[in-house]
């Protein structure tokens, strides 16, 4: 690595540090004076509140990195031209596509800390913040489902009318056994409760009806114990639910929901597939801030920033835009996150040819 290497690298790394100190503070700030009034409500301890920050800041800032990636590249490079220094590193003999290269090293650098930190430390940290909004910030939840099905083993299935996540009750409850598309057992009871002391279900009312070679035999009783893989986690408030899972715990409970048959499973994959698109979204946005900012500009490096902050503005959008698509299901999922990419991934490479070479 030669000493402009250094210099560009150095100046990248640093500034994209400071603008994400600066642009997490102004969101801590802002997000504090939203959430100060239910902190007083519910007299949050004060230890309790700068832990929740302490997991918030990470997540902030892993949530803003392709952005503040683009901003600093935009502004380390804007000062570059504006200071005349792209067109004397170009003057040397070194190429554009020379020049890049510390820029590539930096992003790539940052894109896989980033990449391990969204899969496996801020989603533990995630597990302490998501539960603080749910229990000081938002509203109680009440499961308002109706109809519910699921499947909790290779041959059991599990339906109840409704849910009461207040007091862990499932009403008018029934149990399916099937095998090879044949009925083998079926079992109905009014109400299922959550046993909090022995951590399994007690069936009541409950009324049997098993099928074999001899026939049919029917059994009833007023409580039964009962052990199924199935318990009140699974009933509780499940809003984004998929930022508290490592990359490992998501791909395992994208399994159990897809035999489970949860019409959910697609938020969880679409999460799956973000994390890895996100560090080759970093390499983008830096590729792109490079090309708008290299060009010494007679509206000096504000128009350039602007133009900077505009671009990044409209990424936001498409990836805003894409996420829906893929979560509502009317697209393949992996395209429509990455369609983002895509997009700009071809602007990057049209707007390369205008560049000074």
């Amino acid at each position: 690595m030669k000493i402009i290497d250094r210099y560009i690298l150095k100046k990248f790394l640093s500034t994209f540090v400071f603008v994400v100190l600066i642009l997490v503070l102004i969101v801590c700030v802002i997000d504090y004076t939203e959430k100060n009034d239910d902190f007083m409500k519910n007299l949050v301890p004060g230890d309790v509140i700068l832990h929740y920050y302490l997991t918030f800041i990470p997540y902030i800032a892993s949530l803003l990195t392709p952005i503040t990636v683009f901003i600093a590249t935009v502004f380390v490079t804007a000062k570059l031209a504006a200071n005349t220094e792209v067109i004397a590193i170009l003057a040397s003999g070194v190429s554009f596509r020379r020049m890049m290269v510390p820029y590539m090293i930096g992003a790539s650098m940052i894109a896989i800390i980033s990449f391990y930190l969204n899969s496996y430390v801020i989603p533990d940290a995630n597990k302490f913040r998501i539960s603080f909004e749910l229990a000081y910030v938002k509203k109680p939840f009440f499961n308002s489902e109706r109809n519910i099905h699921v499947k909790v083993g290779p041959a059991l299935y599990v339906y109840m009318d409704r849910y009461n996540n207040q007091r862990d009750i499932g009403y008018q409850v029934t149990l399916e056994r099937i095998e090879d598309d044949q009925l083998l057992e079926k079992m109905h009871a009014s109400r299922m409760e959550w046993d909090t002391v022995s951590h399994q279900w007690t069936l009541h009312n409950w009324q049997r009806r098993r099928i074999n070679e001899e026939g049919e035999v029917f059994e009833s009783g007023d409580e039964l114990d009962t052990l199924l893989y199935l318990g009140p986690d699974d009933f509780d408030d499940k809003e984004r639910m998929w930022e508290t899972l490592t990359l490992g715990e998501l791909n395992d409970h994208i399994q159990l929901q897809m035999s489970r048959g949860s019409e959910d499973v697609q938020i969880y994959e679409v999460e799956k597939y973000i994390r890895y698109m996100q560090p080759f979204t970093v390499l983008i946005l830096t590729f792109i801030g490079l090309i708008v900012s290299a060009r010494k500009s007679r509206r000096g490096t504000g128009f350039q920033i602007a133009l900077g902050f505009f671009i990044a503005f409209v990424f936001i959008i498409c990836f805003i835009l894409a996420r829906a698509i893929a979560e509502a299901n009317t697209f393949n999922p992996v395209l429509a996150v990455w369609i983002p990419n895509f997009l700009f991934s071809l602007v990057g490479f049209f707007m390369y040819h205008t560049v000074p070479r």
